[in-house]
């Protein structure tokens, strides 16, 4: 596959266009905002193309055969954006992704984003929504998606384990970003993982285990 990674130069994106680069038989392809975030990929040979998903980034799609939609506003960003990047431009990048009738699409959300409004947290509320959004109308489409919602992330070293499933045993918790770059590119072919949503935390089985488990 030709794996587009929208939301590249974030702290997941680089570790999964890294990780398929460098332990994958596909080519990463890094979907990255400014010119000058280019030269990380590129000095690795990595390719990269420009786009802003408040922007038509169609060109992004030439070539390519599979998304990794790992975009966010941010958490220093006001609802308007979150509104922006995180539903309306996760909805575009599915459009697209169905326009060019493109085989997988891999879309990293958000654990709790299928709960109750209720149960998000009220400073949360616009964030969860626009995950929550993005997921239900891509569950609506024909194309072959998984959708993982990683809990709290955090920058600790990988512990190579996982509780990973439609509904996880603890309803809350962490995970490691690299853990979660290391299930996204593991999950790739993964037939247990399609068209599924998916939780995902920190846990007790390896990664290849929990994917079996599915």
């Amino acid at each position: 596959m030709n794996i587009l990674v929208i939301g590249a130069n974030g702290k997941i994106g680089q570790k999964i266009v890294n990780k398929i680069h460098s332990n994958s038989p596909h080519d990463a392809i890094a979907m990255v905002r400014k010119e000058s975030q280019r030269e990380q990929f590129e000095k690795k040979g990595i390719k990269t193309v420009l786009g802003d998903l408040e922007e038509d980034f169609s060109h992004a799609y030439e070539g390519n055969n599979a998304i990794v939609f790992t975009a966010g506003s941010g958490g220093h960003t006001g609802d308007d954006k979150t509104k922006a990047i995180d539903q309306q431009g996760a909805i575009k990048a599915i459009d697209l992704a169905v326009q060019h009738k493109f085989d997988r699409f891999m879309m990293v959300s958000a654990f709790g984003a299928d709960f109750s409004p209720s149960e998000w947290p009220e400073n949360m509320g616009a964030y969860y929504h626009a995950k929550s959004a993005a997921d239900d109308y891509l569950q609506q489409t024909g194309l072959n998606y998984t959708i993982l919602k990683p809990g709290m992330l955090t920058d600790d070293e990988p512990k190579g384990k996982v509780d990973y499933g439609e509904r996880t045993d603890e309803r809350g918790g962490s995970i490691p970003r690299w853990d979660v770059a290391d299930v996204v590119v593991k999950s790739l072919e993964a037939e247990e993982t399609y068209r599924k949503s998916l939780e995902l935390l920190s846990g007790p089985y390896r990664i290849e285990e929990a994917i079996e488990k599915i």
